[in-house]
C-alpha cells in the first residue's frame, strides 16, 4: 500500500456466523462474496409429481430417466438433528440399503462432492444434497460424480418429509444447462464472511461483495474438478465459490480504474468501489442474505456490490495516505514495539492528527457509542474530508437516513467544490437519545443533483462496557 500497490483480500468462508472475518487491517480492501444472475439448474421430481428446483454442475453419461422413479432413501430424521449416516460421511452408508437408490445427504463436515463419491461407493445412483440451516437457501453447484442435485433447506426438508412419511418413497432427477436473469440478485453468500470487525469496530468490514458463487474459473490439469483423487476427470475450467473468486474481481476492477485514473491512490481506488457500491438487487428491493433469505447489513455486505462503471466515476473520494494509518494504529494504542513493526521500513511516529480511531478517513462510518449515552445525552463527532475528482465546479448536498438511536447531524451539509477548493473537510455529530439492542444501518450519501451519489454506509453501535 505504502508504495502505490491496492491490496484487495478475500473476507472469508466462514459465514453465515457474525464476527467471521479475516484480512479487517483498513489498509486493505476485504471482500465478501455475492451471487449473480447466472445458475445451473437441474430438478428433483418426487413420485408425488412435486418438481422441485436445485442446482448441479452434473454433465456424467450415467443420467437417471426422466420418465422414471426411483427408490429414494434419507438416513436421518431432519436437518436440526444431523448424524453421520445423514451427511453421508465415509463409511456410514449400508450398502444394503443404499444399492440402486438416489440417497439424500445433508450439507456438512465433509466436502459436498465428497458425499457424493460415498454414496457411488455404496451402490447408490444418485444424491439428493440437502442445505441445513447454516446454507439456508443458497445453491452451489458442483461437478459431481455421480447424478446429484443441490437443493436449498426449505426443499431439503420438503423432500425429507415426503421420504419419511411414505413407506416407498421414489424420484428422479433432471440437469438443465445454465439459465440466465436469475431473480432475485445479487444475494449475499451464506459462506460469505461476516462482520463486526471486533478488532477495531470504528472500521466497517467486509468493505463489499463481489461476485463469488457459481464462478467460470481456469483449473489446472493436475486434479479433476471436484479435486478428489477419485476423480478421473480433466478440464482447463471449473466453476468455483468461495471468496477467493469475489476477490479478483475486485482487484480487476481496481486495475481497471487505475488505468484510467493513474494518479489515484490505493484508498482514493477503494473509496471509488465503496461510495459507488449498490444495496439494491434485480427486483429493486434491498439485498438479501442467501443464509436468511432476510436483507443483509453491512455486516454482511459491507458498503454493498460493486458497480464497476460508476466506480470509474465516483465524483468524491475519502483519500488517506501511509501516515494517517499510522496515526490510525497509534490512536488504537499500539504499543513502541507493536507499532516499530508498521514502521521499519519507513521510519514514521505518531503525529497524533486523529483525535479517536473512527476519525480515520474511512469510506464508511462506524459511530460506537457507550451503553449509558442516552442517559448522559453523549456527543460524538467523526470527521471526514473528501476530494472532488468530479466536475472542477461542483456542489453536493447531503441525506441522512433517520436512526432511532440517535439524532445525526453533519456539518455542512453543503459541499461547494471550486478550481481552488478540491478538498473539504466535514463533521458527523451523533447525539444519543435511546439505546437500541442491536446495531442500526444507514447511510449519509451526497448528491449533485446529476449522476453523482457518494454513498457511506453506517453503523451505530451500543458497546456495553467489559
Amino acid at each position: 500500500m505504502e508504495m502505490g500497490v491496492f491490496i484487495s483480500c478475500s473476507a472469508g468462508n466462514g459465514g453465515p456466523d457474525p464476527i467471521s472475518l479475516t484480512n479487517v487491517s483498513p489498509w486493505v480492501t476485504t471482500v465478501g462474496a455475492s451471487t449473480m444472475d447466472r445458475d445451473f439448474p437441474a430438478t428433483v421430481k418426487l413420485g408425488t409429481g412435486e418438481i422441485l428446483t436445485g442446482a448441479s454442475l452434473y454433465k456424467g453419461q450415467k443420467n437417471l430417466l426422466v420418465n422414471k422413479q426411483y427408490p429414494l432413501i434419507y438416513h436421518g430424521s431432519n436437518s436440526s438433528n444431523l448424524t453421520p449416516s445423514s451427511m453421508c460421511l465415509e463409511g456410514t452408508l449400508d450398502k444394503r440399503s443404499v444399492a440402486g437408490k438416489i440417497v439424500i445427504c445433508d450439507r456438512g463436515i465433509s466436502p459436498r462432492v465428497q458425499k457424493g463419491q460415498v454414496v457411488k461407493d455404496a451402490g447408490g445412483i444418485g444424491m439428493i444434497l440437502s442445505n441445513t440451516a447454516s446454507n439456508g437457501e443458497e445453491l452451489v453447484a458442483d461437478c459431481h460424480l455421480l447424478p446429484a442435485v443441490a437443493v436449498g433447506e426449505s426443499k431439503g426438508n420438503s423432500i425429507k418429509h415426503y421420504a419419511a412419511a411414505n413407506r416407498n418413497p421414489t424420484a428422479t432427477l433432471a440437469f438443465l444447462g445454465t439459465k440466465l436473469g436469475i431473480r432475485p440478485s445479487p444475494v449475499v453468500a451464506a459462506f460469505s464472511s461476516r462482520g463486526p470487525n471486533i478488532l477495531s469496530l470504528e472500521i466497517l468490514k467486509p468493505d463489499m461483495v463481489a461476485p463469488g458463487v457459481n464462478i467460470l474459473a481456469a483449473w489446472t490439469g493436475e486434479l479433476g474438478p471436484s479435486s478428489l483423487p477419485t476423480d478421473l476427470r480433466r478440464t482447463k475450467f471449473n466453476i468455483l465459490s468461495g471468496t477467493s473468486m469475489s476477490c479478483p474481481h475486485v482487484s480487476g476492477v481496481a486495475a481497471l480504474i487505475k488505468s484510467k485514473h493513474p494518479d489515484w491512490s490505493p484508498a482514493a481506488i477503494k473509496s471509488a468501489l465503496m461510495t459507488t457500491a449498490y444495496v439494491h438487487d434485480n427486483t429493486q428491493n434491498p439485498l438479501k442474505d442467501a443464509s436468511a433469505a432476510t436483507p443483509s447489513t453491512p455486516y454482511d455486505h459491507g458498503a454493498g456490490h460493486i458497480y464497476p462503471i460508476k466506480a470509474l466515476d465516483p465524483g468524491l473520494v475519502y483519500d488517506i495516505g501511509a501516515q494517517d494509518y499510522y496515526d490510525f494504529l497509534c490512536a488504537q494504542g499500539l504499543t513502541s514495539s507493536e507499532l516499530a513493526v508498521f514502521s521499519k521500513f519507513s521510519n514514521r511516529s505518531c503525529r497524533h492528527s486523529l483525535a479517536t480511531s473512527g476519525d480515520l478517513n474511512y469510506p464508511a462510518i462506524s459511530a460506537v457509542l457507550p451503553e449509558n449515552a442516552s442517559t448522559t445525552r453523549t456527543f460524538l463527532t467523526l470527521h471526514r474530508t473528501v476530494t472532488n475528482v468530479g466536475p472542477t465546479v461542483s456542489s453536493y448536498h447531503v441525506a441522512i437516513s433517520p436512526f432511532k438511536g440517535a439524532f445525526v447531524k453533519v456539518e455542512p451539509a453543503r459541499l461547494d467544490f471550486t478550481a481552488k477548493i478540491k478538498k473539504i473537510t466535514y463533521k458527523i455529530t451523533f447525539t444519543a437519545r435511546s439505546r437500541q439492542t442491536a446495531p442500526e444501518f444507514g447511510s449519509i450519501i451526497w448528491k449533485d443533483g446529476g449522476v453523482h451519489r457518494v454513498r457511506s454506509p453506517v453503523v451505530i453501535t451500543w458497546l456495553t462496557p467489559l
